[in-house]
C-alpha cells in the first residue's frame, strides 16, 4: 500500500538491501524504486547467484548506487566508494545503514547466517551489522516447512533477528503454499514501520493469548479447533516492536516469537486460566485472541478409548471464562476480546462487550473469505461501547497495527 515520505521521514534514512539467489531476487528492483521515490538513500548487496536472476545493473540504476557483490572487487569497479573503504567496506556498510532488509532470504543464507558463516559479502556485512537486520524467507514449500530451516528461523528470531513470514501463493515449482515472498509493497512498509516505528508502549506491560486450547479426552484424542495463533502472534510483535514488554500465553501452535517476549506454552484452558492469572500484576493491556475450547471432557480416560458401540457419548463441563476472570478483576488496564460469530454477529459481539467488562471487542466471521482461521488475513469490526468500525480484508500483521492505534487512541482520550 505505500508509505508517503511526508508521513513517514524516510528522507535521508539509509536502507541497505540485500538480495541472494531465490526467483524472487526480480521483484526487488520495485522495492528499491519505492525506497529511493520515498526519499531514502539505498545501497545493494547481491550474492553471485542473485545476480543469475536479476541485473545488478538494473539495481545500480535504481538505486543511484553501484551494487556491490563481491568481497574483492575488479579493479576500477565500485567507483561512488571511496577507496579507503574497499578493504573494510562490509564493516562500513554494516555501521552505516539504519535498517538491513535481506529480500529474498533463501534457505542456503538463512543456514548460514544461524551458523556465522560469512562466505560473500553480503554474509560478511550481516555479521557487521549494527542495525536492525530484517530477513524474508522465500522457498518453496517443502524447504520453507523443513524442521532444519524452521529450527534455523526460530534461532536467529531468538538472536534479535526480524522475519517477516512469508505468504501462501503459487510456487515457482507449480506447488501451492508457504513460501512466497511478500510483495515489494508489503515489504516496504514492513520495512518503514521497523525503521521508523515510535516507542508508543515503552514502559507498558501487555498481556496476550493466543491459539487454540486443546482439552484431552484419552492419551491420543482432544477437543480442539482450528485457530493457528497467527493474530495473536502478530499482536504480540507489534507490541513488542513499539516498545511494550510483552507476556504471550500461546496453545499449541507452530509458530515462533521474537526472544525479547515472554513466552509461556500451555495446552488446556486451564492451564490457559492459570498462566493468565499469574501474570496479571501490573498489566496496562490484555488482548485475549485465543481460541478458548468453551467444555472439557468431564472424566479424561487413563487409557485409550476402544471402539465398541455405535454410539458413544461424551461428558462435558464447562471450561473457566478468561476474558469473564479479567472483566471482573479489571482494574487500571484496558481489555480487548475477540469475538469469532457466524450469525447475529454484532449483536453477539456487543453482547460480549456489556458482559464480560471489555473495552473493545474485534469481531470476525469465519465464513467469510479471507478471514478466520488459519489465514494470513483477517477482516474485522472493532466495537467500542460508542463505536463500531468494518475494516477491509487486510494482512493480520495489519490489523495488529490497527488494533494497537485504536488502543492508543482511546487511551488518549481517557
Amino acid at each position: 500500500m505505500g508509505i508517503s515520505s511526508t508521513d513517514t521521514e524516510m528522507k535521508n534514512k539509509k536502507v541497505l538491501i540485500g538480495v541472494t539467489g531465490g526467483i524472487a531476487a526480480y521483484k526487488i528492483c520495485n522495492l528499491v524504486r519505492l525506497f529511493v521515490k520515498a526519499g531514502a538513500e539505498v545501497r545493494v548487496i547481491m550474492t553471485p547467484a542473485a545476480t543469475k536472476i536479476v541485473s545488478p545493473l538494473t539495481l545500480s540504476v535504481l538505486s543511484n548506487n553501484e551494487v556491490i557483490i563481491n568481497m574483492f572487487p575488479e579493479p576500477g569497479s565500485y567507483e561512488t566508494l571511496e577507496k579507503a573503504e574497499h578493504s573494510t567496506w562490509h564493516i562500513n556498510l554494516g555501521v552505516w545503514a539504519d535498517v538491513f532488509l535481506i529480500a529474498p532470504a533463501t534457505a542456503n543464507s538463512i543456514a548460514k547466517i544461524e551458523a556465522g558463516i560469512c562466505d560473500n559479502f553480503l554474509l560478511s556485512t550481516v555479521l557487521a551489522a549494527r542495525c536492525p537486520v530484517i530477513l524474508s524467507p522465500t522457498m518453496d514449500v517443502d524447504m520453507y516447512h523443513n524442521k532444519i530451516t524452521q529450527r534455523n528461523i526460530e534461532s536467529l528470531k531468538e538472536k534479535g533477528f526480524i522475519i517477516i513470514n512469508p505468504v501462501e501463493g503459487e510456487l515457482a515449482s507449480g506447488l501451492y503454499g508457504e513460501g512466497k515472498m511478500p510483495e515489494p509493497e508489503e515489504l516496504f512498509d514492513f520495512t518503514s514501520k521497523i525503521l521508523l516505528k515510535k516507542k508508543e508502549l515503552e514502559g507498558q506491560k501487555v498481556l496476550i493469548t493466543a491459539g487454540p486450547t486443546r482439552e484431552k479426552i484419552d492419551p491420543v484424542r482432544f477437543i480442539s479447533n482450528f485457530s493457528s495463533g497467527k493474530m495473536g502472534y502478530a499482536l504480540a510483535e507489534e507490541a513488542y516492536s513499539r516498545g511494550a514488554e510483552v507476556i504471550l500465553i500461546s496453545g499449541p501452535v507452530n509458530l515462533n516469537s521474537s526472544k525479547g517476549i515472554k513466552l509461556i506454552k500451555v495446552n488446556s484452558a486451564t492451564e490457559m486460566f492459570e498462566a493468565v492469572k499469574s501474570n496479571i500484576k501490573d498489566i496496562n493491556l490484555a488482548i485475549m485472541t485465543a481460541a478458548v475450547s468453551d467444555y472439557r471432557p468431564k472424566t479424561e480416560s487413563e487409557h485409550k478409548l476402544k471402539k465398541g458401540a455405535e454410539n458413544f457419548n461424551l461428558e462435558l463441563e464447562k471450561n473457566p471464562d478468561i476474558l469473564e476472570y479479567l472483566g471482573k478483576n479489571k482494574k487500571d488496564f484496558f481489555l480487548i476480546g475477540f469475538a469469532l460469530e457466524t450469525n447475529n454477529e454484532e449483536e453477539y459481539a456487543r453482547k460480549k462487550l456489556r458482559e464480560k467488562n471489555a473495552d473493545m471487542i474485534v469481531l470476525n466471521n469465519p465464513k467469510e473469505e479471507g478471514a478466520g482461521f488459519n489465514t494470513d488475513t483477517n477482516k474485522v469490526t472493532i466495537i467500542t461501547e460508542d463505536t463500531l468500525e468494518r475494516e477491509d480484508l487486510m494482512l493480520k500483521r495489519e490489523v495488529a497495527e490497527l488494533i494497537i492505534e485504536k488502543y492508543l487512541e482511546m487511551k488518549n482520550r481517557k
